[in-house]
């Protein structure tokens, strides 16, 4: 384990062009517990399914549009007990799974480049129904620009949600501020009836010769208490970033920590710095979490090979990892933890992302 020069520098709130945003689509938030509440009966709604993955215990795909979709591509995922950590009070009732997407360039459509942007996709996994929200960066006269990143992991934590942003750090929205889109206005939206405006972004910077941390994917390790990462005094959780790579690029995972409330910790500079970074990351990365002291990293080999998990217990062992072959469906990106009251109750969450093979899968933990 190392202790690079890194950083990030959070950007000013955008409360006031939000405030202004929710004026122009009728002056009320609706918030993430009021979108779960208007879920419709007969909208979308997941189907349970087989998949590939020696770890896979229960698996649900997408409505048809979705799944076969070759424009938006899932990405990130975090659940409601990520979001419950240090929590007073549950976020929003019941189990509440969030999925990012980000929208492709597609070859044969040049007047789509990419301009949707970014989406979540939140399931209420009791009636198994879903709908997606578009991400959007709002601007002092009431209008909004997509937000264009990769987001390629997310993390719910209490009401902030964080959503990686690559070479430029990570974004942050609050769920209360998802705004309900008027029907009539919803042709400007892209077709969504919910939008969820980000408050500030943090931005990734290093120090001379270092170079500078990739947010590839986010996590939430419930349990920061250990030698390895001493979180500050007050702290709440931490945040896990990691780097997706191969070959001779770096491919880093580290560790944040966040307020009881969510948000990153800055110091006295401005600027909130990493507890530890390892340098010794698997190749292919696609996502990494910690549960109860162990890593777990999904990497993918394509669109017809199943996954493999690889899990340690500590990156800068002397043999850190120990992969399992074919044991995710093909295309495996984030991972999440959903803790049971035991160990052995503890699930990984991942979603995966080609066309047609396209699941939310639930994983046995390794052990």
């Amino acid at each position: 384990m190392t202790e690079p020069d890194l950083w990030l520098t959070p950007g000013r709130d955008a409360g006031p062009a939000i405030d202004a945003l929710v004026s122009a689509y009728g002056g009320r938030r609706a918030g993430l517990a009021g979108l779960v509440a208007a879920l419709p009966r007969e909208g979308r709604r997941l189907r349970r399914t087989l998949s590939p993955g020696l770890a896979a215990r229960r698996s649900w795909t997408w409505q048809g549009p979705d799944r076969r979709d070759h424009f938006c591509w899932p990405r990130g995922g975090t659940s409601s007990a990520d979001a419950a950590v240090g929590a007073a009070e549950a976020p929003v009732p019941g189990r509440v799974l969030m999925v990012s997407w980000y929208a492709k360039t597609m070859p044969d459509e040049p007047t789509q480049p990419g301009g949707q942007g970014s989406r979540i996709s939140v399931v209420d996994l009791e009636t198994r129904r879903y709908d997606h929200v578009l991400l959007v960066r709002a601007q002092a006269d009431g209008s909004w620009k997509p937000l264009q990143v990769h987001a390629g992991g997310i993390a719910w934590v209490g009401s902030w949600l964080h959503v990686a942003a690559t070479a430029k750090g990570f974004w942050s929205a609050r769920v209360d501020d998802v705004v309900e889109v008027p029907a009539g206005r919803r042709a400007e939206t892209f077709g969504h009836r919910w939008v969820l405006p980000v408050r500030r972004g943090h931005a990734a910077g290093s120090g001379e010769g270092v170079e500078p941390l990739r947010y590839s994917f986010l996590s939430v390790d419930a349990s920061p208490a250990s030698p390895a990462s001493p979180a500050a005094p007050g702290t709440g959780p931490e945040l896990v970033v990691g780097e997706y790579a191969r070959g001779r690029r770096t491919r880093r995972l580290a560790r944040f920590a966040l307020t009881p409330e969510g948000a990153p910790v800055v110091g006295d500079d401005g600027r909130a710095r990493p507890l530890s970074v390892h340098d010794s990351g698997v190749a292919g990365m696609q996502g990494a979490v910690v549960s109860r002291g162990r890593w777990h990293v999904t990497t993918s080999h394509g669109p017809w090979t199943p996954g493999t998990l690889v899990t340690g217990a500590s990156p800068d062992a002397a043999d850190p990892w120990r992969p399992r072959r074919w044991a995710t469906p093909m295309g495996p990106e984030d991972l999440a933890v959903w803790p049971g009251d035991i160990p052995a109750d503890d699930r990984l969450w991942t979603v995966t992302e080609h066309p047609r093979r396209r699941w939310i899968c639930e994983l046995r933990v390794p052990r």
